[in-house]
């Protein structure tokens, strides 16, 4: 059948007669364009929707607040922006310019709203954080109304860092663990494994808390201690751990370990030597987010770790300050002096939080097929090592050459 039976048989059916490359080029959307056609919309949006919103809900209707302000404005924005592209651009560009407006402005709004927070913590507590003794003192011998210049969240720091670096020893090991149970093993016990991690992820920290203080202290004896705390963080530690981990190890390709297999090396050498320096820096940002998800919580420290002022540097014995602990006690308190060590405490607990994530983040490096500094001299070290090697010149051994040969050379040591 040619083309003539076809258009023929299907009149509906039509075609061009100009061939492809004389036809006009679809429009392609770009992104990250930052042209007038594109900027020129925007602005005027946000100029006229404010005036807009501002004549109707403050002059014309009997409306007051700043959040219903701000959202009613976002909303006239948006629409105000897709109907002024509208009228120049197609409606793919539309949808694209607008979806991009959306994930900006969330982005946005989670950067400023951490910007407020962060900002109003420094407000309230930069009054105590000048003072040096505020983190070489203690709250032993000083009275909670006294001035600023005495006491200090010494003892609330070492004990906040012995208890996340014991919840950290306990729960990074078992989570990596399990989830390379989950993920490279497998077995009858993988579903019921994955399902104990998903409902203890749901577990409330206060119930977590009750958990250790009914098993260690009622149960089994043990006094109010850092390490108590510590555990009982790491029961909140380890679902968040292991999925984070779990997930990570899946991205690997299995092109790597089948690689890996080829070679002829075992499944536990592929895990230690491709799979797991490959996820290095997923697993560092999994211990990340389990440090994040416990190192602000207040009510299974007060339930097992009890409340002291005194510095205790052994975890094993004795009541143990906590910076979240600290910060609970002295918001309740009827003073100016105790809200600002408050605040103040709260600011330190952001800067150890900072910390840790840059010493993490440099420890993990960069992800795969980039080299840091270091490995880059190593690499250029051993080229130049083979280099010299190879320009070094051949030398016939002795007992190449017929002895009494005047060709033959003797290799002194």
């Amino acid at each position: 059948m040619t083309l003539l039976d076809v258009r023929e048989a299907h009149p509906e059916i039509t075609t061009t007669d100009s061939p492809p490359w004389t036809r006009e080029p679809t429009e392609k959307v770009r992104p990250r364009n930052s042209s007038s056609r594109s900027v020129v919309p925007l602005i005027s949006s946000l100029i006229g929707s404010l005036c807009l919103v501002w004549i109707f809900y403050e002059r014309l209707l009997p409306l007051s607040g700043g959040l219903g302000f701000w959202i009613i404005w976002f909303v006239v924005f948006t629409m105000l922006y897709a109907v002024s592209l509208g009228v120049t651009e197609s409606p793919r560009v539309v949808k694209d310019r607008v979806a991009a407006m959306l994930f900006t402005s969330a982005g946005v709004v989670a950067v400023v709203l951490l910007g407020l927070v962060i900002g109003y913590t420094a407000y309230r507590g930069w009054r105590a954080v000048i003072h040096p003794n505020f983190f070489t003192q203690t709250m032993a011998f000083t009275g909670p109304d006294a001035p600023l210049n005495q006491g200090g969240v010494y003892a609330a720091i070492i004990g906040t860092l012995e208890q996340i670096f014991i919840a950290m020893a306990l729960t990074v090991p078992l989570g990596f663990a399990t989830a390379l149970y989950l993920v490279e093993v497998g077995g009858k016990l993988a579903n019921v494994v994955r399902a104990v991690i998903d409902a203890m992820s749901a577990i409330p920290t206060i119930v977590a808390g009750l958990f250790i203080f009914a098993t260690l202290i009622l149960t089994l004896g043990y006094n109010r201690c850092g390490l108590a705390a510590a555990i009982a963080l790491s029961v909140e530690m380890l679902p968040v751990v292991t999925r984070t981990a779990s997930v990570v190890l899946r991205l690997v390709p299995n092109g790597l370990r089948e690689a890996s297999y080829a070679l002829g090396t075992s499944q536990a050498m592929t895990v230690r030597k491709v799979v797991l320096p490959t996820a290095k820096a997923g697993l560092v940002t999994a211990i990340l987010l389990g440090v994040a998800r416990v190192i602000g919580e207040t009510a299974p420290v007060l339930l097992v770790a009890g409340v002291t002022q005194e510095l205790n540097y052994n975890s094993t014995s004795g009541p143990q300050l906590s910076l979240p602990l600290y910060v609970f006690v002295n918001v309740r308190l009827p003073f100016d002096v105790a809200l600002a060590r408050a605040f103040g405490a709260a600011l330190v607990l952001l800067l150890v939080v900072v910390v840790l994530f840059t010493a993490a983040r440099i420890f993990a490096g960069r992800g795969p097929g980039h080299m840091s500094r270091r490995q880059k001299r190593k690499v250029r070290r051993h080229a130049a090592k083979i280099e010299a090697m190879e320009a070094r010149p051949m030398v016939t051994p002795a007992y190449a050459t017929p002895e009494g040969s005047e060709d033959a050379e003797v290799i002194r040591p």
